[in-house]
């Protein structure tokens, strides 16, 4: 329940904080004084978004903080656990802050949240009554809503959705894979004809890098020997070779130890030089004889480089390993392409299953609801019927859809007529919208006595009645408030005298800005305003009496 509602800042309201209590509370006011201003204002904590235009005058921001008693709601803890957000179900806050540049934040017990969480834990506290809303009892939606409250059916009607969801999942994955095996299928000779291709081709990871070293050689034999034989007579030429230099060198310098002691480390260095240069010129006498021009051998090369080549080209991609991948993935898709039959046979003996199932609870589910019907038809009747529509007729039709969707196999439509002997017709498109009004509220009450529903608050839905009607409506209200906390803006005395709690709505002129105040009715406030509101502008003593009339019996 809503236990108090702060205010700063919006509209006409510089400051107001309101204490709430259980039962039917009830505001009255002028016309014009601000009532609507302060559904406004409770419509930003549950999620409405924001627009400067609602801050007061000259205010730089607009605050909104209700404060709820959740502890009946033990549904809404794992919201809580969700959102990592902190649980006192005797004090949860939900707070608005909006700037004049058009910045805005929420917060949950004074954590920030998206407005989108606001808005979902705020649908679980607290049911805006107004007459737009009359227009959801002429959807179908909402009026399988309403049956099904009464059908108490919440545990099946979660089995059957998720056996309708794993049954939706299951078909989609069927008809995916049945396109998927069409278009495989459709194309299976040629991805034969690829996989055959990279098969024969036998391909080896770091064989191009290989050949390709090996083409470079094999294609500039003659130019590699001429380059070697170059550095070989460098090093061996009998005249001017660097091995025999080097080796006169060490000799000279071995002779002149025996006289200078520092030629030994000359030696030793020229030594390590002639011996390293030595075993050089073996090697490169050594890969001279090696290198001989393979025509042969070098056009085997070529026609395998182009064919790798080739093959990457036609793939599109730059190496062997990524040929050699695409090899596996080729051949993974032909098992799949002839596995299909299994597979595509084993979803469809498991969509039957699902289906099956989703039949069922969707049967099971229509019991309950067949069953609700009647209770619904004549409860509505008996509440609505002494709203001024005596005459009055209602039926709920179900219909069998043709298959089983999201809401289960019913499709439900109200029927009504407000008058003797006239035919049902669906609500949408015979009710009047004060018609509509009364429905709404009967239709209301009788899920608050079927479930805990969150506050309900009616802005002003008692438009166009009066007298015993407007007393009968009030004692309805009156009768949910004993199971719920509900809120009324009303302007008629016999549904002000119904309320536990009495609000009254002013606006002070006395300030530089006219600005909307609300304060609790004490009983002899009460009296005076329920008075004011059957006699007008002129205060009677004939007034007075009635409304103490009014609140005794009440």
């Amino acid at each position: 329940m809503l236990k108090s509602l702060f205010i700063q800042n919006y509209a006409l309201i510089s400051k107001l904080d309101m204490d709430f209590t259980n039962g039917l509370s009830v505001i009255t006011g002028e016309t014009g004084a601000g009532k609507s201003i302060i559904i406004g204002a409770l419509s930003l904590i549950l999620g409405q978004r924001a627009d400067t235009k609602s801050l007061k005058q000259g205010a730089e921001k607009c605050t909104i903080e209700g404060v709820f008693d959740i502890s009946s709601y033990d549904e809404l803890q794992p919201f809580f656990a969700e959102r990592d957000l902190d649980y006192d179900p005797h004090n949860c806050i939900l707070r608005r802050e909006i700037w004049n540049t058009g910045k805005s934040r929420a917060f949950i017990n004074d954590t920030p949240v998206g407005l989108n969480d606001l808005k979902t834990l705020g649908a679980s506290l607290i049911d805006i009554h107004s007459q737009h809303e009359n227009l959801l009892l002429g959807d179908n939606r909402f009026q399988l809503q309403v049956l099904d409250v009464l059908a108490n059916n919440l545990p099946l009607r979660t089995q059957y959705a998720e056996a309708y969801k794993n049954f939706v999942a299951i078909r989609k994955h069927l008809q995916e894979l049945q396109e998927k095996a069409k278009a495989n299928t459709d194309e299976q000779d040629y991805l034969r004809f690829q996989h055959q291709q990279l098969e024969d081709a036998h391909l080896k990871s770091g064989e191009q890098a290989e050949l390709e070293r090996e083409q470079e050689t094999l294609s500039h034999v003659e130019e590699i020997k001429t380059g070697l034989f170059a550095i070989d007579n460098r090093l061996s030429d009998d005249n001017q070779g660097v091995v025999i230099a080097l080796k006169e060198a060490f000799n000279t310098s071995q002779s002149l130890e025996k006289i200078y002691p520092a030629a030994q480390a000359i030696a030793e260095r020229l030594q390590t030089a002639y011996l390293d240069l030595k075993d050089l010129q073996t090697d490169l006498s050594s890969q001279q004889e090696k290198l001989d021009l393979d025509p042969e051998r070098l056009h085997l090369v070529n026609d395998r480089l182009d064919l790798f080549y080739s093959l990457q080209k036609k793939h599109k991609v730059q190496s062997v390993e990524e040929l050699i991948e695409l090899h596996g993935t080729i051949a993974a898709q032909l098992a799949e392409i002839e596995n299909y039959d299994e597979v595509l046979s084993k979803l469809q003996s498991e969509l039957d299953a699902a289906q099956k199932t989703v039949i069922e609870l969707a049967d099971a589910l229509s019991a309950t609801r067949r069953q609700a019907v009647a209770y619904l038809e004549k409860q509505l009747v008996e509440k609505v019927g002494v709203l001024g529509m005596p005459y009055m007729q209602f039926a709920c039709q179900i219909d069998k859809k043709t298959f089983p969707d999201t809401t289960g196999g019913d499709a439900v439509c109200f029927l009504f007529s407000a008058n003797k002997n006239v035919a049902l017709k669906p609500v949408a498109q015979t009710a009047s919208g004060g018609e509509i009004s009364r429905l709404m509220l009967g239709v209301k009450a009788l899920i608050a006595g079927a479930t805990a529903l969150p506050t309900i608050i009616f802005d002003e839905i008692d438009t166009g009645i009066s007298g015993e009607v407007a007393d009968k409506m009030g004692q309805i209200m009156h009768g949910m408030g004993r199971v719920m906390q509900v809120i009324m803006i009303t302007h008629l005395p016999q549904i002000a005298a119904q309320g536990n709690t009495h609000y009254f709505v002013y606006k002070d002129d006395e300030k530089e800005t006219t600005e909307t105040n609300i304060r609790r009715l004490l009983p002899d406030e009460r009296v005076k305003e329920i008075a004011q509101m059957l006699s007008g502008s002129e205060l009677t003593d004939a007034a007075i009496e009635n409304a103490k009339q009014l609140l005794k019996g009440n």
